[in-house]
Order: C-alpha cells, then sequence, then structure tokens
C-alpha cells in the first residue's frame, strides 16, 4: 500500500450541534477505530446531492467499519439556520450523523475550498486522503477496503455499529413535495411527492388525497401505479396528448404517466449520471442524463432544466431522440447565444407567450421559457432568434423547416455569490435560491423564491419585482387556477392557495454576499496545480488522448492577465494583474482514471470531476501557487 502522510485530524467544531446521533455529541476520539469520512457539503448544491447517492452502497457495505459524517457548511444564509438543515437531512434521506456547521468552523480546520469535499480519517486519526468533487465512489472503495486489511492487521480497526440514530419519522399526506401541476378537467393537481419517490393526485381542494402513483420505495421500474417506482421525483409537464412527463431527477431519467391509467413508462436516460465525454443526443433511452429537475413544453418540445449539469435539455416525443439546448456545463451567470450561455443549477421552468403592448400573445404561439437558475439567485429565459444569423442554430433539433436559434437573457441576478431579499428595478432586486417560475394571466412572472420562504413577481414590462408573499417554507413551484396561485410549500409539506394580491407585500431590502475567506495571493507569476493521484490498482489512461482537462477563468475576468482558456494538463501558469485587488478564480477540472491491468483491453474507468470558485485577494505577501486537490493529497 502505498505511505501516506501522518496528518492528525482536527476535531469536528460546529455551533449547529449534531443531527442523527440521538442528542448525543461525538468526537473523533469516540469514532477511533472507525474508518470516518467527512462529507463537507450543503443542502443547495446539485454536486453533493449526487455525493450523497454515491455513498449509499458504501455506506451499505461497509456498515460495520465506516462512519461517514456529514459536514454541513452552508453557502446562503438560509442554508446556515437550523431548522432548514434539519428539513434538509430528511429531505434528501441522510442516513449519517450530520454536524451543522453555520460559521464553516470544521470547514476552515480542513482548509476546504469546494463543495462537495469527502476527507477520509484513518482508525488511528490521521488523514489519509481528500476528494473534491464527484466520482471518487470507486476510488473510496478500494481506499476503505485498503485501510480495513491495513488496520485489522495492526490490531487498530474496531468492527461495530457507529453512532447513527434515526429521527423519529412524521406522519404527513405530502413529504417534501417538489412541484405540481394542475390537470385539465377534474381540477385536479398532480404533486410530486419528492422524499416518498412517488406521484400524489390531490383533489380540487389541493389536500384530499384520490391515488398514489408510485411504490414510494426508491428505484426506477416502469408499470402501473401500484408497482412503477420513482428515486426523486420533482417537474412535471403535460404533453398535447395528455399524458404527464416527469423528471425523475436521482433516476437521471425522464418518465412518461398515462393519466387514464395510471401506467408509468421510461422515456428519456438510462438511469445512469452524464459525465463530461458522454453523448449529448441520440435516442432518448440510450444517453444519459443528470439531475433533471423541471420539464415545461415549449416549441413543441419539452425542455428539461438539467440541473446537473448546468445546462438545458430537450426531448422530442415524435423522434424519441434528447439534446442539448443550452449551455456549457460552465456554472455561472452568461448570457447569449445559447451554445455558449452559462447556467448553475437551472431548477425551475414555466414556457409563456410573448406578449405585446396590447397584451395579446404573438399570432406563432411561441415566446419565452422562464428559467428559475437557483445558484446563480437568477430569473432567466430563452427565447427564439431566428432573425439572428449569428444565433446558434437548430440547437433544440430541427423539424425539417428553417432551422431553429435561441438567445439567453437574465432579467434579476448577477452571479454565484450576490442574493437576498431585495424588490425594486430588476438590475437590483436580488432573490434567494429559487427552485420555481409560473407564468401568470397578465404576462407576469411569479417566482417561488425558495430561500426567502417568498413568492416574488417580475413584470416584464416595467422591469419592477416585488413581492407577492412572504412566510411560506421554501415554496419550491406554484400553478395558477380560476385566477388564485397553488403554492408548493416543500419544507411545510402542503399546498397553499392564496388570491393573487392586488398590491405587493413591503418588506425591508437585505443584500447577502455569500461569506467564504478569501485565499491571499502574490501578483504577477502564478501557479495553479490541481492535484489528482490515482487510486490504488489505476493509472490514468493516454491510449486514446489525454484523460484530464482544465478549465480556468475569473470573475472579473480582468483578474487574468494570462492564463485562461481550456487545456489538457491539470496545471496552469497564470499571470495575475496586480490593479485588481480581488476576485474569484473559477477552476473546472477532470480527470479520468483506468484499471491498471496490461492484460485487460477494455479497463473500466472512471471519472473524476470538480468545479471551484476560489475568491482571492490579490498582494503583495500573497501566495504565488494554489493547489486544488481533485484526490489525493498536496504533498
Amino acid at each position: 500500500m502505498t505511505a501516506r502522510a501522518r496528518v492528525r485530524a482536527p476535531e469536528l467544531t460546529g455551533e449547529g450541534g449534531w443531527l442523527n446521533t440521538g442528542d448525543k455529541h461525538p468526537t473523533l476520539a469516540d469514532l477511533r477505530g472507525s474508518i470516518v469520512i467527512l462529507d463537507f457539503w450543503t443542502f443547495c448544491c446539485v454536486n453533493c446531492l449526487h455525493v450523497l447517492d454515491e455513498l449509499r452502497a458504501l455506506e451499505e457495505r461497509h456498515r460495520d467499519t465506516v462512519v461517514i459524517v456529514g459536514v454541513h457548511s452552508p453557502k446562503f444564509v438560509h442554508e446556515a439556520e437550523h431548522q432548514a438543515v434539519v428539513d434538509a437531512v430528511e429531505r434528501y434521506e441522510v442516513h449519517h450523523p450530520v454536524l451543522d456547521d453555520p460559521q464553516l468552523s470544521t470547514w476552515k480546520q480542513y482548509a476546504v475550498r469546494a463543495w462537495p469535499t469527502l476527507v477520509v480519517i484513518d482508525p488511528e486519526g490521521y488523514v489519509v486522503a481528500q476528494h473534491a468533487g464527484e466520482g471518487h465512489a470507486h476510488a473510496l472503495e478500494q481506499l476503505v477496503t485498503a485501510l480495513e486489511k491495513e488496520h485489522a492487521a495492526k490490531g487498530t480497526l474496531r468492527r461495530g455499529d457507529g453512532p447513527y440514530v434515526p429521527p423519529e419519522p412524521v406522519a404527513t399526506g405530502l413529504r417534501f413535495p417538489g412541484k405540481a401541476l394542475a390537470l385539465p378537467g377534474s381540477g385536479h393537481f398532480l404533486v410530486s411527492d419528492s422524499t416518498r419517490h412517488a406521484l400524489v393526485e390531490l383533489a380540487a381542494d389541493a389536500e384530499s388525497v384520490v391515488r398514489r402513483i408510485g411504490t414510494g420505495t426508491r428505484g426506477l421500474a416502469d408499470g402501473n401505479a401500484e408497482t412503477a417506482r420513482f428515486s426523486e421525483p420533482q417537474g412535471l409537464t403535460l404533453l398535447p396528448d395528455g399524458s404527464v412527463i416527469v423528471a425523475d431527477t436521482v433516476n437521471h431519467a425522464l418518465r412518461r404517466v398515462d393519466l387514464g391509467t395510471g401506467h408509468v413508462t421510461t422515456v428519456a436516460g438510462t438511469g445512469k449520471q452524464w459525465w463530461q465525454g458522454s453523448p449529448t443526443s441520440g435516442p432518448a433511452r440510450e444517453v444519459d442524463l443528470s439531475s433533471p429537475w423541471d420539464v415545461a413544453w415549449f416549441d413543441d418540445r419539452v425542455w428539461i432544466a438539467m440541473a446537473g449539469v448546468h445546462q438545458l435539455w430537450t426531448y422530442d416525443p415524435a423522434t424519441e431522440t434528447v439534446r442539448v439546448a443550452a449551455g456549457t456545463t460552465n456554472e455561472g451567470l452568461v448570457d447569449g447565444h445559447a451554445a455558449q450561455a452559462w447556467f448553475a443549477q437551472p431548477s425551475g421552468l414555466a414556457a409563456a407567450p410573448e406578449r405585446g403592448e396590447a397584451g395579446a400573445p404573438p399570432a406563432d404561439g411561441w415566446g419565452r421559457l422562464w428559467i428559475a437558475d437557483s445558484e446563480t439567485s437568477a430569473l432567466r429565459w430563452v427565447e427564439r432568434a431566428d432573425d439572428d444569423p449569428d444565433a446558434d442554430a437548430d440547437t433544440a433539433g430541427g423539424d425539417g423547416g428553417e432551422p431553429r436559434r435561441y438567445i439567453i437573457r437574465t432579467a434579476v441576478g448577477t452571479g454565484l455569490f450576490d442574493f437576498g431579499h431585495r424588490d425594486g428595478p430588476a438590475g437590483q432586486a436580488l432573490l434567494q435560491h429559487p427552485l420555481g417560475v409560473t407564468a401568470l394571466p397578465d404576462g407576469s412572472v411569479a417566482v417561488s423564491d425558495t430561500y426567502n420562504n417568498a413568492l416574488r413577481r417580475y413584470d416584464p414590462v416595467t422591469g419592477e419585482v416585488t413581492t407577492l408573499a412572504t412566510g411560506l417554507r421554501e415554496p419550491s413551484d406554484a400553478v395558477v387556477v380560476d385566477g388564485d396561485i397553488v403554492v408548493v410549500e416543500s419544507a411545510g409539506h402542503r399546498l397553499t392557495r392564496m388570491h393573487l394580491p392586488e398590491e405587493a407585500v413591503r418588506v425591508e431590502a437585505v443584500a447577502h454576499r455569500t461569506q467564504r475567506d478569501a485565499t491571499d495571493v502574490a501578483a504577477g507569476a502564478f501557479r495553479l496545480d490541481v492535484v489528482f493521484t490515482a487510486p490504488d490498482g489505476q493509472k490514468l489512461d493516454e491510449r486514446y488522448g489525454p484523460s484530464t482537462r482544465l478549465l480556468v477563468s475569473a470573475t472579473p475576468p480582468e483578474l487574468l492577465a494570462e492564463g485562461a482558456g481550456k487545456g489538457t494538463d491539470l496545471f496552469r501558469d497564470l499571470v495575475l494583474d496586480p490593479s485588481v485587488t480581488e476576485g474569484v478564480l473559477h477552476v473546472s477540472a477532470m480527470a479520468a482514471s483506468c484499471d491498471d491491468d496490461p492484460a485487460n483491453p477494455y479497463p473500466a474507468c472512471h471519472v473524476h470531476q470538480q468545479d471551484w470558485g476560489v475568491p482571492v485577494r490579490v498582494g503583495a505577501d500573497g501566495d504565488s501557487r494554489l493547489a486544488l486537490v481533485l484526490a489525493g493529497l498536496d504533498a
């Protein structure tokens, strides 16, 4: 086994205390003898949710030797509220101890720079590995197996139950519902009951259960209402034929529901998560997807908010194909032609006809597709740009006629780190991690401003943002019914009906910025190193070209005088402009490692990837090197 540095693990501290431990407060000394994996996460982060799913099998296989500890390290103000963390632990079925660390105390002790980050501590209390991002399940399995063998031989491995104590279940009709759909004709509602892995049809009172679709057990299985299985379903949209498409988020799939029979069929996705280098178009059942969070029927296609890869995709029921419609997979807020735009976990979609001065929709029927771009706390939209010859052609699939061209624009929001609750002109207004958007009858847009516990309104004519209602519990979607609006209060486990108010609610303006310590860096020549050590028994496979990728940019762009752009080396020599005193370095890295077996012509390969946004402060006394650990330890 490769020799490892002996670094003593710092103690675990957090002002929010412990969850899932039966009111006990474990220390690292209490965990001595177990292999401890610290999972630094925050519940807004879709990559963190991917890692939770990656860890489930590891938890089960090594339940008597491994203790996973979630260290909740918030990005948004709402995530620092203890009850919100309690809700998230239940919502995402976290079945291990969680330390609530609202002040990022343990984050700083372990010098963590990104969500998610995994730190492995051996049974003697030493840090032996660090992994940032996704795709490390196989590497962790290899490492845990080796540590079990090593410490069993030394007599330092202790087998037995860990400190996890499950909370008491709570009986409610819905549990963390995600999205809702008003069903035509009946006045009923179809709701994604996300934490219970099912769909629920409610009567017109939005409370009485008419039927459930799905067993309520996590899984991917087609069949009738009693046998079908989902995994944390979210978005719903009605097709012209009367069936419903469901964004089955954790299954990375789209499902079709026949409302008459309740029968469920998978129409897109393989059940596997999309990774860089995978196909981005083709037969729908043969192409991987990544955490589809919402769906909407727009311009004769099902548009998909592909939160897991920061893109918009489309599904065409006529040809049974999928393809990327907008976005580069880079995380951020960049407008423009669809193929060059950047998104950050798009999580809500709503189609609305464009309205002119007289309030009438256009003759051609299409208008805007509104987007709740959650991680940038932004309201954005897609519009057709057929009259722009420079716009990307046919990005959503041709129909045999003229190619379709799309443009992405932003109404509210500035980027990844600014958020709050502020009304007024859209250029100055602030949201906080919105998950839903709803087209209103007057041509304006309601935003489910999730982390502000509010319903907001944007008027495209005046450019003003107002607040319609406050005191909601993590609203994630809303639908309009007979002049009223029915809001999905996800953390309230209910649908709430209210009249659309004629006057806005007055709220005190609050602005926030993500609070993370800036790294002091030196102006001029600067070295960026992404540390990656292939797991035991694997190597970087260069047979078909480079197996690593690095993308570097900055906010503001002027911060980087030299070194921005793409490359295949996991290091980059940069030049930082001394006239720019602070900013953010954006780094995206990917490495593919394969089994090191010369006798096997088709070795199994595993992709590791992560995006970092590192706040930096430029000065004469700063460091001239920045190391970001993708996997391993920085020597």
